[in-house]
């Protein structure tokens, strides 16, 4: 309640302490528990064309706090995300929409309300678009954002902004973080398949492997940026804005999630990965590993019966390097490779889960996640 005095203490008398607490509590109803009381303030002190701080400064994003109140800054659309409609308790129709914008400090989100989102619906903001931004700043559901109503100000400008957007390393990336922007190299596509949803509806889901310099890692895509994987090929460079990180509940490996309020893109950054092979001495049962070598065994494939019916096959090969030798189970469709292969064959076999196998001697699994080269 001292936020909403000291906002109150801000407007100079112009309306009754009475009617602007009423206000207020017509915006939060209207705005359907989108906003807190703070926010539902600072925009009534909006709408009544009085500033909460007596003198805005442009500013840099990086400057920009939880408790920085109005803000003016001027910077470039990074990202431009789809707008949204939503039902007020009034019975009104709401609409938002959200950008990613970046000045040479970093970046941030904007979230644009009612006729500001239409701006997106139209098609009139573009990525690569500089914009005089003012509006008002709160803590949001991905971290602090620059909200902007009809009476904020979003004003293409001539004035040249040099854009700056950390990238996360790969090497970095722990589960649980949020608002990741990464860049990394293409290194697989998986097919788009589809699912059934809780609520009766179908979704799709699509992955990725990405690289950089650090390390590699899997990416999931969700519903509509599935498509983002009829755009791409193995070794073009994508950034990723806005992804979350969690564990994958199957084999323990941290993943990032590209899902709506996420974009991925193709950028002609050329980044650089090189593949982290392990000598096959140095393999231990439980982990992912990559090896290269020669061909120095081959098996039979032989077709077997799923649990649900279904009819699988698998394969066995033997891969050497100079530190020992190891047998790789090949299993679906990667199975027919064994038609191709020799003895003594260059081979490269990446991302094979290890176990332990017969007489306890360890060995790889190549399954839907693992990449073949052969020579």
């Amino acid at each position: 309640m001292d936020e909403i005095n000291d906002i109150y203490g801000k407007l100079g008398g112009v309306i009754s302490k009475e009617e602007f607490t009423s206000k207020v509590e017509e915006k939060v109803e209207q705005m359907s528990g989108l906003c807190d009381t703070k926010t539902a303030a600072m925009l009534v002190a909006h709408d009544l064309g009085v500033s909460e701080t007596t003198e805005e400064q442009v500013q840099n994003i990086s400057d920009i706090t939880p408790n920085s109140g109005n803000v003016k800054l001027i910077a470039k659309v990074m990202t431009v995300f789809p707008a949204k409609e939503f039902n007020r308790n009034d019975g009104t129709i709401g609409r938002v929409a959200n950008l990613i914008v970046a000045d040479e400090t970093g970046s941030i989100r904007l979230t644009l309300w009612d006729e500001r989102a239409d701006m997106v619906k139209t098609g009139n903001i573009k990525v690569g678009q500089n914009y005089q931004i003012a509006g008002y700043v709160k803590e949001g559901y991905s971290g602090i954002e620059v909200n902007i109503g009809n009476n904020g100000v979003l004003c293409e400008t001539d004035e040249n902004v040099e854009a700056r957007m950390d990238s996360t390393p790969i090497n970095d990336i722990k589960s649980g973080m949020g608002d990741l922007n990464i860049r990394g190299r293409i290194l697989d596509i998986s097919e788009i398949r589809t699912f059934n949803k809780r609520d009766g509806g179908t979704g799709k889901v699509a992955n990725i492997l990405i690289g950089d310099e650090t390390g590699k890692i899997r990416v999931t895509l969700w519903d509509e940026l599935t498509e983002t994987t009829n755009e791409i090929e193995v070794d073009d460079s994508v950034e990723i804005i806005n992804g979350y990180a969690k564990e994958n509940n199957f084999n323990q490996q941290v993943e990032v999630q590209v899902g709506n309020r996420s974009t991925i893109r193709k950028i002609e950054e050329d980044v650089k990965f090189e593949e982290n092979f392990t000598p096959i001495a140095d393999i231990v049962p439980g982990e992912p590993y990559s090896i290269k070598g020669q061909v120095s065994g081959l098996g039979e494939i032989r077709e077997f019966n799923r649990d649900d019916g279904t009819v699988n096959m698998v394969s066995n090969i033997y891969v050497s390097d100079d530190t020992g030798r190891i047998r790789i189970a090949l299993w679906g469709d990667k199975a027919l490779l064994i038609d191709q292969l020799d003895i003594d064959m260059p081979i490269e076999i990446m991302d094979a889960f290890s176990k332990s196998g017969f007489n306890d001697e360890v060995e790889l699994s190549a399954g839907n996640r693992t990449r073949i080269n052969i020579d």
